[in-house]
């Protein structure tokens, strides 16, 4: 039928990846524990990628062959697609999500690496280093997280968990 546009369909993102899209497209990512979801957009031109990433650096990981796995070289892959697809860098602006404390729940859980709280720290200073500011953020805590991004007007819908959801 003339008139009706049909929706451009959901975008799963998964574990150690990233994509990038355009507006009409919804991403959404799931079960970010200790891992984190970081969003990048450009308002202007609604573009925007999304990644789940699972480690700070991929300095300290053996098999690091998968960019996407990493908060440094994810956050650089996203600049360089989200540039060629004509997002300015200048304009992005970033969203982050999950890096809970999935262990808490271990009795003596001392010793063990907080992996959310580290990558946390690395997500804020990238994205501090490349000047790009942080304008949301939901991280933390000890639940997991679903987001889903839409492109069309950058806004992030986080649900926990226990079923809490917001709109960011």
């Amino acid at each position: 039928m003339e008139g009706i546009r049909k929706e451009e369909p959901l975008q799963k993102v998964m574990m150690a990846e990233y994509r990038t899209g355009k507006a009409p497209m919804k991403m959404m990512t799931m079960a970010l524990g200790s891992c984190v979801g970081i969003v990048l957009y450009d308002k202007e031109t609604k573009i925007g990628a999304l990644a789940h990433v699972m480690h700070p650096s991929w300095r300290n990981v053996r098999n690091n062959s998968n960019r996407g796995k990493f908060v440094d070289t994810a956050i650089e892959l996203m600049i360089s697609t989200l540039s060629d697809s004509g997002a300015d860098a200048e304009r992005l602006t970033a969203k982050i999500f999950g890096g809970a404390r999935m262990f808490d729940h271990i009795v003596g859980n001392r010793g063990i690496v907080q992996i959310g709280s580290a990558n946390i720290t690395a997500a804020r200073n990238e994205l501090a280093r490349l000047d790009i500011p942080i304008i949301v953020e939901r991280v933390g805590g000890n639940k997991g997280r679903t987001i889903i991004f839409d492109l069309s007007n950058g806004s992030v819908n986080v649900r926990d968990a226990d079923g809490k959801e917001e709109i960011l």
